[in-house]
């Protein structure tokens, strides 16, 4: 199964990036956008993995999360990948929150374990809204992206999800396998 590990978004998260994408729509730019109920937090792609080792991530998600207590994260800022002047990945931000940076850094050190190799980037907490398929009516999006603010909504974090992502011609469809609640 393709998988990856992430923190899931309650429903009025979701809403608050969904107005968040209807105004960036306006630019009429070509992008693919995540429909509202697949927004997550990525915290690692695994990428095609077996029943075994799903297993395996699992047990160490709930030994990572068994000392970790819940959090609150902020949505802070509307971004892009590699940067707004020239965006590939149109992103929100939530709060690189301490807990947040722990987790992550304890799942690299952990997955490196079990045979999967570290981010090459910095960790930056972010939710993807959509990904340009083509460079159509940038120039308007960038002028969006300019002037939409995140609208500071909190959330509470209580787990970790362990995903299934099974790729089809309407889009992907993310399937929870294992969720693991945070400590309380």
């Amino acid at each position: 199964m393709r998988a990856f590990i992430a923190i899931e978004l309650p429903s009025h998260i979701q809403k608050e990036l969904a107005k968040i994408e209807e105004e960036l729509k306006q630019a009429d730019a070509d992008v693919k956008w995540v429909k509202p109920g697949n927004l997550h937090l990525t915290l690692k792609f695994l990428g095609e993995i077996d029943e075994k080792k799903a297993q395996q991530i699992s047990d160490l998600l709930k030994e990572i999360t068994r000392n970790t207590p819940s959090f609150e994260l902020t949505l802070t800022r509307v971004g892009a990948f590699p940067r707004k002047q020239y965006p590939r990945v149109i992103w929100v931000e939530a709060e690189n929150h301490l807990p947040l940076v722990k987790i992550f850094e304890e799942l690299e050190k952990q997955l490196l374990k079990l045979g999967f190799a570290k981010e090459s980037r910095p960790f930056q907490s972010h939710i993807t809204l959509g990904r340009l398929r083509s460079p159509k009516n940038r120039q308007g999006l960038i002028e969006k992206l300019n002037l939409i603010a995140a609208s500071e909504e909190k959330f509470l974090v209580q787990s970790l999800v362990l995903f299934k992502s099974t790729l089809t011609a309407a889009g992907p469809i993310y399937e929870p396998r294992h969720i693991i609640p945070l400590n309380k």
